[in-house]
Order: structure tokens, then sequence, then C-alpha cells
């Protein structure tokens, strides 16, 4: 690699990324090179947007289809109250714009379906997964895997938040869970609540997880799951292991994510 083209601005910008022997002026160009999707702007995708595009993460892809409602801003915190009735991308790109002019957003108002995967994830070098629902985490498993396409996963539910990576040299979500819980067994946020800092602790750390992969430092949470349990402000760890059956990243995967229906249970049905 070249000595890298920075211009005083971005040396200034990044100093502190620079003067890391970790990162450097060629980790921080890889940054201003790389392509990341986050997948949904709400609680989670909020501060993966803000820290990433802080990080100088030259391409953002920010996919959602809601807009803005004042109950959001206890914890979403690219979003103010002049947003509300605004379709979060657009929100989250001016946010985005105002933060670092080196960052292009690109919006996709849409949601996430077997239909739309392919267009949003194909061109994108990482997914943050930051959904709150299970069809979309296991459509945007199921397709990251098959393309191999490396992706974090993160949810939050009142006091307790998971995290965990997936590159594809190892288990995928489907490894851990193979198909959603049953309907109303895990209310939304809109019917427990969440405390509103929860989903801070559990975005910097998916952040952290795509910030790491492009630097190239450290080891990701792949086979990894961290627990984080803010009342008790506990980390706990959970091993998490491939399935050889897994019928995603196993020994006889799917060909297609349209061989899956993603409602109710995500399951993936036997041939």
């Amino acid at each position: 690699m070249g000595t890298p083209d920075l211009d005083p601005e971005q040396l200034d910008r990044y100093s502190r990324h620079i003067i890391m022997d970790e990162v450097g002026p060629e980790g921080q160009t890889a940054l201003l090179d790389a392509s990341v999707l986050v997948v949904g702007a709400g609680g989670l995708g909020a501060p993966v947007v803000q820290y990433l595009a802080a990080a100088g993460v030259g391409t953002l892809g920010i996919a959602d289809h809601d807009t803005v409602e004042r109950s959001n801003l206890q914890r979403q915190v690219i979003h103010g109250d002049a947003d509300v009735g605004r379709p979060k991308v657009d929100s989250a790109a001016e946010f985005v714009a105002g933060l670092n002019p080196d960052v292009d957003a690109q919006t996709h108002e849409t949601s996430v379906s077997p239909e739309t995967v392919a267009g949003l994830v194909d061109g994108y070098d990482f997914v943050v997964d930051a959904s709150d629902n299970f069809p979309t985490r296991f459509l945007v498993n199921d397709y990251c895997t098959l393309a191999g396409v490396p992706f974090t996963h993160g949810a939050i539910y009142r006091f307790e938040g998971q995290v965990t990576t997936f590159t594809g040299e190892g288990p995928c979500y489907r490894c851990l869970f193979p198909e959603a819980p049953p309907e109303g067994a895990v209310p939304d946020c809109a019917t427990t609540g969440v405390l509103g800092v929860l989903p801070g602790t559990v975005g910097a750390i998916q952040a952290t997880e795509a910030t790491k992969h492009f630097v190239d430092v450290g080891e990701s949470l792949d086979g990894r799951m961290v627990v984080y349990d803010a009342a008790e402000m506990t980390f706990d760890e959970i091993t998490v292991r491939q399935n050889p059956d897994c019928p995603v990243c196993g020994d006889d995967p799917i060909e297609s994510v349209r061989d899956v229906e993603y409602t109710e249970s995500c399951a993936v049905s036997a041939d």
C-alpha cells in the first residue's frame, strides 16, 4: 500500500486514530474506503450510524422504512424533536452530513424482504443488523451468510442486550437460534419498554466490531455472543458453535433466501 493520501482536515479530524500504531494512516484510509450497510435507524442503528460516521466510514448505507416518532427520542439519539414525522433515513442522513462531510450517506427507505435484500446488501463490505424483529434478523443472517458478507448482530430487551459477529468462517445466527420464538413470546419495546441508554452500549459494540473489521485489529465476536445486563452491570459470554446440520452455513445449505418463508417461525423447511 502506498502512502495514504489524507488531506490536512482529515489528518486533523482523525488524528486520534492516526497516532495509534494499531490504526495509523493506513487504517484510517481503509475506513474511508469502506462501505457499511446499517439495517435499522432506530435504537441500535442510531449509535452505530453516529460512531461509524464519526470514524470516517466512507460509504454508510442506512435502511429503514419507518418515520420518527416522539417516543423514539428517549433512545434514538441521531433524531431530534424537529424530525418527528420524517423518514428515519432522511433524519439519519442529515445527521451524518452535519457530523462528517467525508461520509456518503446512502438512504434506503424500504423494508428488508427476500425481494429487496440483494439490492440492499450487494455492494457493501459489511452489514450491521440493528433491526428489531426476527424475520429481518433471520433474513439478514441467511442472505449475508450465503453471499459471504460479514455482519454483526445486536438485540435489546428492557435492561438486557446481546451482540455477536459472523464473518462466514464459523457459525451463523441459525446455529444459535434455528428459528424464531413463538409469536408473543418476546414482547417488543413498545409493550415492555427499554432502558434508554441500553441501545447506546450495544450499538457502540456493534460499531466497534465493524471498525475493527476494516482496521484489521483484535479479535471479533465470531463464535462468541456477549450478553449485557445493564441492571446488574455484568457482561457474560456465550460460545456459539457451528452446527454442521445448519440449513444456511452447514454441510448442505439452502441455495437462496427465497427458499424460506420469513413469517412466524422463519424456519427452513426440510426437503
